[in-house]
Formats: C-alpha cells, sequence, structure tokens
C-alpha cells in the first residue's frame, strides 16, 4: 500500500494537467486507507505493550532508559496515529474543510495527555489487581463494542464484517475517544469522557488504598496520582483548545459550528447529468437490511447494479453530437467518505473504469442514484 501511494502520488506529478486531478484522489485515498491500517496496528500492539511497561515499571518502582524510551514512543505513536488520521481522511473527502497543522499538533497533544493519564491509571491499578484488570479490561471492551454497535456504523459491506470492525474500534475505545459515525458528536464524547474520567479515579483510588508500601514510598504514591489527574486535566483542556479555536467547521460555540460541512455546489447546467462527480471512484454505502433482504421474489427480479446499455436500440431520437466526457451511472447512492475496507463495488468496476480511461482521451464521469429522484433507478448505464 505504501508503494501503492508512492506511484499514485508521482503519476500525479508526471500526467498530463486532465490526469492530475484522477491520480491525485486516488493516491488521497489510499493514503486514508494506510492511515486506518496503521490506527489499528498502533492500538493493537503498541497500547497493551505501554500498559505493560508501565506496570512494570511500577511494581519495580524504577525506570530503565530503553524502557522509558520505549514507553514514551509508544505513547507518542498512539496519538500521532489518532491525529493522523483524522487529518488525512478530512483531506481525502470534498465535503470536509481540511484540518490545519495547528489543529493537528493540538489533537496530537489532546490524545497524548489523556492517553499517558488513561495508560499509567491501568498499570498501577494491574500491578496490584491482575485479576481484576482483566476482568475490567473485558466489560469495557464489551460495553463499548455494544455501544458502537448500536450507533450504527457504516463502513463494511455485510453485517458481520461491521460487527468485527465494532469490535475491532471497541479496543480504541479501551484507552481513548475515536469518532466513528456523521454528525454531531459532542454528546457521545462527553459521555464517554465522563465515564474514562470516573474509571480512572476509582482505579487510581483502589490502587492507592492497596498499593505496597514497601516498595513505594507514599511521596511517590501521592506523586503517581497526581500525574494521572494533571495529564487527564492537560488533556481535556488541549481538546477545548482544538474545538474553541482550530476545529475545521469553526468554533463549537458558533451558530456555524455543523457535524458535517457540505460546500455549496452550484446550479446544474442545463442538459448535464445531475450529482456528477469528477473525482475517481469512492466506497459505496452498504445496503441496509430492509433493502438487502426485501420481500420474497424481489431480490431475483431486481436489475443489476452495473448494467451496460444493449446495442440493439429503438429508432434513435436525432441528437447533438456528444462532446462530453464518458459516464458511468452506478445504482447506489455516493458514500461520502473512503472507508479502509469497503472499495468492493469499485474494484468490481475498476477494470472497467480503466479500460475506459485508456480508450477515452478524458477520464470518465461518475453518476451515483439521487436519493430524491427514483425516476433514476432504471437509467443507469455506461456511455462511451
Amino acid at each position: 500500500r505504501y508503494l501503492r501511494t508512492l506511484y499514485l502520488g508521482l503519476q500525479s506529478r508526471w500526467q498530463a494537467e486532465h490526469r492530475r486531478r484522477h491520480f491525485y484522489w486516488r493516491m488521497m485515498f489510499e493514503s486514508a486507507d494506510i492511515s486506518m491500517l496503521r490506527l489499528l496496528e498502533a492500538f493493537l500492539k503498541s497500547a497493551p505493550q505501554l500498559v505493560l511497561q508501565l506496570s512494570i515499571m511500577v511494581q519495580q518502582n524504577s525506570i530503565e532508559p530503553l524502557q522509558g524510551l520505549s514507553a514514551s514512543a509508544s505513547l507518542v505513536s498512539l496519538a500521532w496515529m489518532i491525529a493522523s488520521y483524522q487529518k488525512v481522511l478530512r483531506d481525502s473527502r470534498e465535503d470536509k474543510m481540511p484540518m490545519s497543522y495547528k489543529g493537528a499538533v493540538v489533537q496530537i497533544l489532546w490524545h497524548l495527555f489523556t492517553i499517558a493519564a488513561r495508560a499509567i491509571a491501568f498499570a498501577l491499578f494491574a500491578s496490584v489487581f491482575q485479576l481484576y484488570f482483566g476482568i475490567f479490561i473485558v466489560t469495557h471492551w464489551c460495553i463499548m463494542t455494544f455501544w458502537i454497535i448500536q450507533g450504527e456504523t457504516d463502513f463494511c459491506m455485510s453485517k458481520w464484517e461491521e460487527i468485527i470492525y465494532n469490535m475491532v474500534v471497541g479496543i480504541i475505545y479501551i484507552f481513548c475517544w475515536f469518532n466513528v459515525k456523521e454528525g454531531r458528536s459532542r454528546y457521545r464524547m462527553c459521555i464517554y469522557y465522563v465515564i474514562t474520567l470516573s474509571e480512572n479515579a476509582a482505579l487510581t483510588i483502589l490502587w492507592f488504598l492497596y498499593y505496597n508500601r514497601e516498595t513505594t514510598s507514599d511521596f511517590n504514591a501521592l506523586i503517581l496520582v497526581c500525574v494521572v489527574s494533571s495529564s487527564f486535566a492537560l488533556g481535556i483542556f488541549f481538546m477545548f483548545i482544538y474545538y474553541c479555536l482550530l476545529h475545521p467547521n469553526g468554533p463549537i460555540f458558533s451558530h456555524r459550528s455543523v457535524g458535517c460541512i457540505f460546500r455549496q455546489q452550484p446550479p446544474p447546467v442545463p442538459g448535464s447529468p445531475v450529482e456528477a462527480v469528477t473525482s475517481p471512484p469512492r466506497s459505496l454505502p452498504r445496503t441496509t437490511g430492509g433493502e438487502r433482504d426485501g420481500a420474497p421474489g424481489e431480490r431475483d427480479s431486481c436489475v443489476p447494479v452495473f448494467q451496460v446499455r444493449p446495442r440493439t436500440l429503438p429508432v434513435p431520437a436525432a441528437r447533438a453530437p456528444r462532446t462530453e466526457r464518458p459516464v458511468i451511472r452506478i445504482d447506489l447512492p455516493r458514500k461520502k467518505y473512503p472507508a479502509w475496507d469497503a472499495h468492493f463495488i469499485d474494484r468490481r468496476l475498476r477494470k472497467t473504469i480503466l479500460a475506459l480511461e485508456y480508450a477515452s482521451p478524458i477520464t470518465p464521469r461518475l453518476q451515483y442514484r439521487t436519493p430524491g429522484a427514483p425516476q433514476e433507478v432504471l437509467e443507469y448505464e455506461t456511455t462511451v
């Protein structure tokens, strides 16, 4: 994936002017996929390793240089991955305002301090209550996974793939907040941080009551408690800085602040197809349960998603010579964000799209179904 992203980036520089945009957006989609995979890898590997290292340091009451360096690298990688994915995801969407580098730095600090407080609280509690710590982690993961499933995310093409994806995201929710759903997230985020604050306080207080007085002095124990509380407070402070000053949508208290900004589109030109997009194919939304099941016998009678217009046509009406680019019409609404593994339909069309690209001097235009125009359902076609 890294090599493919570099190849697409070079092609966006070397190709002719009319093809640069195509390769640029393909590069951005690949970069968003890579960022998501790196994020999952970091929280599945670096986060447990960080808690284990901190727990060993607390039990030994000493910090080796390599231990401190490794733990710091794991902590920075977790915060970096969260901020990097959010920035790349916004950069790869035309309907979202891009995140500034100042906002990315503040978001790194936000997640750095909140994850640090969370990991230290975990390490303190695990150093005394190993069995109960495992029970707590599994319980928290189950609750967070159920919460995410109830939110009805839409990243994968099937129900079971979506559940597996939600289970993996539930691991991220053990350590920090991660928005996986469109729309306003301030209320869900507030609920999450209230739960996190309560858990951190409970874990730290229980450790302070039962820690080993022979290996850890009261002064060092008090310092660790202050580190947990101050680190979490700093993280919340940087979170407010980000949402009040540096959020791409504007300040959180502004009347212009909305969950998703859709840039106003110019009125359609007469004769041009509606909802035509000039960017390369994007991942499409998963069919909902009702649309997937349908009435008995309805599935066999539905028209295919992608259909080529037959060669034999009725007596054609006189029309002006076609001067616009080729059009591929798809009977699905357009998804507004690139999912990390949901390029299923795009991959099925990719060979046809690439063939049209090289057969035509200009890139074909993709036209998705408009939800408010049901008459378009039987009009999808490929025009060469």
